[in-house]
């Protein structure tokens, strides 16, 4: 295993556009990249999909759909044709898979906020399925239940695909929302080749914001090798891509930042160690 699979999210590189980043990438022989949909704002998608080719540069995710859960028909609406259009973008880039974050109302209970969201993935999977795109379930940490996500466990995300089949819907397993899930190493083997993303970075004591204040690898708690030999011992074998939120990390040098990144991938997520019990 090698730098290889190494995949970096443009949110990670928050200064650079994505020409910027795509070029910092390749000089870096950093393979592939998780494109956020912003980033692709300004430009024609062919000439965004020109961009990575002319660099080798290789999609591994779009960022992001979901948000399915409305309070009136018309905001549920607005939400599926919000993922129909990122699952053309998606394609036209050469990504084969929509990360969904799949939204909460806090108005709404939880059963109701769950209930819309297999909906909503429901009518998305037709459209999936014509573009050969799938759609990855992001399940979040329970802290973003009111409003970001009320999936909030690979479990969940299990159950939704045993509802709805898992030909074109997959899961993006995120070591952040996962890591402290009693359950995981069981869901893990349970949801199997259905993982078809593995995001890391790492969770910091103490955190000071619970969505910009997320570590580099090594910098936390999170037993990142320990998930990824849980992942890849379940049938993954796709890109690991390195989504980090951090004010911090954001206000360095992004060149001096992107060498971190890429030395921290290889220490702490990179290795052969003995399986070992995560620290829950």
């Amino acid at each position: 295993m090698s730098q290889d699979r190494l995949a970096i999210h443009t949110i990670t590189t928050k200064a650079w556009d994505l020409p910027t980043a795509v070029k910092k990438y390749a000089a870096a022989n950093v393979p592939g990249i998780g494109v956020w949909r912003q980033w692709l704002d300004g430009r024609p998608l062919t000439e965004s999909k020109a961009l990575l080719d002319d660099h080798n540069i290789k999609p591994a995710s779009l960022v992001r759909g979901g948000f399915f859960p409305g309070l009136t028909e018309t905001e549920r609406q607005a939400a599926l044709d919000d993922n129909r259009s990122a699952l053309d973008e998606a394609a036209a880039i050469g990504a084969n898979q929509v990360v969904l974050v799949c939204g909460a109302k806090p108005e709404l209970s939880l059963p109701e906020n769950r209930k819309q969201i297999t909906e909503g993935i429901a009518a998305c999977i037709d459209h999936a399925a014509s573009l050969g795109v799938k759609l990855a379930i992001e399940p979040l940490h329970p802290m973003y239940s009111d409003c970001r996500s009320a999936i909030n466990t690979i479990g969940q995300c299990n159950d939704i695909i045993d509802q709805l089949g898992d030909a074109h819907i997959g899961i993006a397993a995120d070591v952040y929302h996962i890591w402290w899930d009693p359950q995981l190493e069981q869901e893990i083997q349970r949801a199997g080749k259905r993982i078809i993303g593995f995001h890391v970075c790492d969770w910091l004591t103490p955190t000071t914001d619970f969505l910009n204040d997320r570590g580099l690898m090594g910098e936390g708690c999170i037993d990142i090798k320990y998930i990824r030999t849980l992942v890849e011992a379940a049938g993954f074998v796709g890109p690991i891509e390195v989504e980090i939120f951090s004010d911090r990390h954001w206000a360095r040098d992004p060149d001096e930042f992107l060498t971190d990144i890429i030395d921290a991938y290889e220490k702490h997520v990179l290795s052969d160690s003995a399986l070992k019990p995560p620290k829950h």
